[in-house]
């Protein structure tokens, strides 16, 4: 054979490989993972540095019902801030509502939110005085049945008063009339009580003693308030309670029990301040009777003690 029959060409076959289409459906499900994650990493942030008053905040907020929630947290269909109400619930007839203070636990939602926006505008007014900014470690916030409650304490170090009279300090004249024109953007009425330690007068109770010092000092904080631009007819009362009322946190002697309280008042408080209820003969005759009644179902070794 010759050599060119021997040379046979050489046939190279490939196979041509096609991929097929997966889909993307695992990018979207990690995409669906990361923004869960970074969700998480936000919620977790968010609640290290939020304060345990922002904190129950947000928990109001999501244990509130939705046919609550879509009305604004109003069934009175009012558009103050403040809810308000009338005879009929579903009608805005008289911004004031009468509601029974026993069973009026707490601030409503809204109303929260209202006074954490005032306690808001507070801090940021004090933050911006160099001043002032020494005086909040002596102040507390808090939400009581009352109203948005604002305690002014006194420390050894820097008092609010001079010692034993109603002498205010110049940081404290300060404070107030800083305060004053925030609390008189509020419709609300304003409660101020003076608070004494329990170390008394020389003289005791029978001549000038704490009574009239805490009451003094209210009176010198009511002046100071107006002072700086409260309209005094938002103030419903001025009170001193020596030192009947301590701080739980304190011992009797504590300085802090040295305070001014300002409580913003919700507007039911302010109606029963005003007209408060008076009880009938039948009232006093079922009061009487449910006295009675529960005396008799008390087991006998708890009426012996």
């Amino acid at each position: 054979m010759s050599k060119g029959a021997d040379k046979r060409p050489i046939v190279i076959r490939r196979k041509k490989v096609v991929h097929a289409h997966h889909g993307g459906a695992w990018k979207i499900a990690l995409a669906d993972f990361m923004t869960a994650l970074m969700a998480l990493f936000l919620v977790l942030w968010i609640l290290s540095i939020s304060s345990d008053e922002q904190r129950r905040g947000v928990a109001e907020y999501f244990s509130t019902p939705l046919v609550t929630a879509i009305t604004g947290g109003d069934q009175s269909g009012s558009t103050r801030v403040i809810p308000g109400g009338g005879p009929d619930p579903t009608h805005s007839d008289g911004e004031r509502a009468r509601i029974d203070i026993s069973q009026h636990t707490r601030p409503s939602l809204q109303e929260r939110r209202f006074f954490t926006d005032l306690q808001a505008r507070i801090e940021s007014a004090i933050e911006q005085d160099p001043e002032l900014r020494q005086l909040r470690s002596q102040m507390r916030f808090d939400l009581t049945r009352e109203g948005l409650r604002i305690q002014l304490l006194d420390t050894d170090q820097r008092p609010m008063f001079e010692l034993g009279s109603d002498q205010v300090a110049p940081y404290m004249r300060s404070l107030l009339r800083t305060m004053a024109p925030l609390l008189n953007e509020l419709p609300n009425d304003l409660s101020i009580s003076g608070h004494t330690d329990s170390v008394p007068y020389a003289g005791g109770y029978r001549g000038y003693s704490n009574w009239e010092l805490s009451n003094d000092r209210a009176n010198a904080s009511r002046r100071e308030l107006v002072a700086g631009g409260l309209d005094p007819d938002q103030l419903l009362r001025v009170s001193g309670f020596a030192d009947r009322v301590l701080l739980p946190d304190a011992t009797p002697i504590d300085p802090r029990n040295r305070r001014i309280e300002l409580v913003v008042l919700l507007p039911e408080i302010a109606d029963a301040i005003r007209n408060p209820s008076v009880l009938g003969p039948q009232d006093l005759v079922e009061d009487e009777n449910s006295a009675i009644e529960a005396l008799e179902n008390m087991p006998q070794a708890d009426i012996a003690q």
